[in-house]
């Protein structure tokens, strides 16, 4: 893997926890049942894209 490609999976594991702490700041906030399900299945999702990307390490 060149430096750059490296480069590119670091920041897109950092956007991935990113986003995965913006789910579960969000999931405390929500008291709309539907809404939480939906952003904790985003939160999930983004959980798997970051072992995804992990893995190419």
């Amino acid at each position: 893997m060149t430096s750059k490609e490296l480069l590119y999976v670091e920041d897109a594991l950092s956007h991935e926890q990113y986003f995965q702490t913006q789910c579960a700041e969000t999931v405390k906030q929500l008291s709309d049942g539907e809404l939480k399900t939906c952003i904790e299945q985003m939160q999930q999702k983004h959980r798997q894209i970051f072992q995804s990307f992990y893995g190419l390490l």
